[in-house]
């Protein structure tokens, strides 16, 4: 179980994935929140591939039953936290080309049924309809270096809001240069696990610290903000 802080004592997980909405994932929604639950997390927000990426939803489907589908897998973490006192908030990561991903957050359902085809637009339009709403987009591993990511195409800081400065499954060089482009163009730091099953070594490792516990997203999205959290790095709360 993670040691809490004092000052900062309620952490979040806001990057993680669950096999119902993600292909690469291997646990099932429950068992991602209960691993954060016995690791002493006060919550988790589950960003799983959205419709463009490495999605497990039937793309074939009509958009609406695409869109209930994907939020199954959240209602699920959700309903399993309560009554525990563990919250799951909603989130997504949307692949917008050349194996980019910008974690999303401060939508919900209704925000997804209204916009279909949401995931074929390019990130501008995309960004400007998640502003619209309020919000928030953080580049996932913005420097990431796989054989899927084209390396030539470089993040677009105009469109964000934030950028992980810190990847569990990164290297220590590649956070490093994403802890400096998200310094260098004035985003806000965040941190992900990039879980993607429930005995995954990550589990701990990242996150968001709050001051007080978050009663919805957008208490995490305030608290980013507002620069009153610390990014978990290494399972260290660190200062943004």
């Amino acid at each position: 179980m993670a040691q809490q802080n004092q000052e900062f004592p309620y952490r979040y997980e806001t990057h993680c994935h669950c096999c119902w909405a993600s292909a690469c994932a291997v646990s099932e929604p429950q068992d991602i929140a209960r691993a954060y639950y016995e690791k002493g997390y006060a919550g988790i927000v589950l960003t799983d591939h959205f419709m463009k990426g490495n999605t497990a939803v039937d793309r074939s489907l009509p958009w609406e039953e695409q869109m209930s589908r994907y939020w199954e897998a959240y209602e699920a973490a959700r309903d399993w936290g309560k009554g525990r006192d563990f919250q799951v908030f909603f989130g997504l990561e949307h692949h917008y080309g050349s194996g980019k991903e910008v974690l999303t957050y401060g939508i919900d359902l209704d925000f997804l049924l209204a916009h279909p085809g949401l995931h074929l637009l390019p990130l501008s339009e995309y960004a400007a309809k998640v502003h619209q709403a309020g919000g928030f987009l953080s580049i996932a591993h913005p420097f990431r270096d796989k054989p899927y990511i084209d390396k030539n195409v470089l993040p677009q800081p105009e469109y964000l809001d934030g950028g992980e400065a810190y990847n569990a499954d990164n290297n220590d060089l590649e956070n490093r240069q994403a802890e400096e482009f998200v310094r260098k163009n004035g985003l806000i730091p965040t941190s992900g696990g990039d879980v993607h099953r429930a005995d995954d070594p990550a589990i701990g490792m990242a996150g968001v610290a709050l001051r007080q516990r978050a009663a919805s997203m957008a208490d995490i999205l305030a608290a980013w903000k507002q620069k009153d959290y610390r990014l978990i790095i290494k399972g260290e709360l660190v200062e943004p």
